[in-house]
């Protein structure tokens, strides 16, 4: 192991300082304004919330999992990367803080896995996952959320993408209208790696999922794509900045959101192309229906350029269902209800279908049609 390396506990103990200075994130910061958690939550909270549990369903042959509640005698490629991979705001402090576990998962290099790895996360309080796949590798990964949150679950990730590595990402969030659920991820990749993530987010009573992710070299691809359906006095955050740092790289987001009651939708998404990042192409759109007049959708994409001959451009929209395609399916016999979701679904399909596993994307169909009919409830 490289000595000039530090260890595990030094990163802690630093995460805990900064965590204690910055404070919790309220409205009063920019990123934060439509997420006060210092309304609900305190710094103690965060700290005596304990470590939430881990566990994986399925591991494929080839992939090297590493418990993190043991990190003292962890292998060098999690020393090098745990707690050191991009930005580290508040909250991803204070995941690495006070988290007293977590998984590591590699794919060493030039390995393509097929079959989908499977991770699930349950319980409260905080917890860390660190993906490394090295040059060439692939790697499928579903992501799971119990909605037994209890008060807190915040976990931490990181993800490093090697030379010409791809993972694809899937995080499916159940409902948990009563539990707090935070999730940043700090994705940094390397020449033409390809980052490919999906997000159902069904709403806690707070959820902030946030992404960092740095297109360092030439090539590097990031796709994102998600829908939140919310119901009830549920709330769904996806907050993004990709930074485009390196000519010839490429993003896209795709985000739909359907909110009923008095539910809370939000996207805030921010592309950054440095100086010298020529020949950068980026797209992001957000959509939402809204189901009812004390609904809500919050919908901020941005775009900051520095370099030349790139191709940037972004677009949001909320508005309800186009009625003259109500009026048409009612006209042929179909009940208000059946049309309604119809229509909603259809809307929906598009980023759903950004999924490219058939099995996955059928699970995440399979728990957002469980959602829509809380989601389609309107209230005045």
């Amino acid at each position: 192991m490289n000595a000039a390396l530090p260890s595990i506990e030094t990163r802690r103990s630093e995460a805990l300082d900064n965590f204690r200075t910055r404070g919790m994130p309220h409205r009063r910061f920019e990123h934060w304004r439509y997420s006060d958690l210092r309304a609900i939550l305190d710094a103690g909270q965060v700290a005596q919330s304990g470590t939430a549990k881990w566990r994986v369903e399925n591991l494929p042959q080839g992939v090297e999992l590493v418990d993190l509640a043991g990190p003292a005698d962890a292998p060098e490629w999690v020393m090098q990367n745990l707690g050191a991979v991009g930005q580290r705001p508040t909250m991803k402090e204070a995941s690495l803080a006070f988290a007293d576990g977590g998984v590591a998962l590699r794919v060493s290099r030039g390995r393509k896995i097929a079959e989908p790895a499977l991770l699930d996360f349950s319980g409260s309080g905080n917890v860390r996952l660190l993906l490394v796949l090295e040059d060439d590798a692939s790697l499928t990964l579903m992501e799971t959320h119990d909605a037994d949150a209890g008060l807190l679950r915040n976990v931490g990730v990181e993800v490093v993408l090697g030379r010409g590595a791809t993972l694809s990402h899937v995080r499916l969030a159940a409902s948990a209208p009563r539990s707090i659920t935070i999730e940043h991820i700090a994705v940094t990749e390397a020449g033409n790696a390809r980052y490919r993530a999906h997000f159902v987010s069904l709403g806690s009573k707070l959820s902030r999922t946030e992404l960092h992710i740095v297109l360092q070299e030439d090539g590097a691809e990031a796709h994102l794509s998600g829908v939140s359906a919310l119901g009830g006095e549920t709330h769904a955050d996806v907050t993004t900045h990709i930074e485009h740092a390196a000519g010839g790289t490429r993003s896209t987001q795709l985000f739909k959101n359907v909110a009923g009651g008095h539910a809370r939708a939000v996207y805030q998404g921010k592309i950054t192309v440095r100086e010298g990042a020529n020949g950068s192409d980026s797209r992001q759109t957000a959509k939402a229906l809204l189901m009812g007049l004390r609904a809500e959708a919050d919908l901020k994409p941005e775009l900051i350029i520095f370099a030349d001959d790139v191709k940037c451009a972004h677009g949001a929209a909320v508005g309800d269902l186009d009625q003259e395609s109500l009026f048409y399916l009612r006209s042929r016999g179909i009940p208000e209800k059946e049309a309604r979701r119809m229509l909603v679904r259809a809307f929906l399909e598009e980023a759903v279908a950004e999924i490219e596993d058939g099995t996955l994307r059928a699970k995440a169909w399979h728990e957002v049609e469980r959602a829509l009919p809380h989601a389609m409830v309107a209230l005045q």
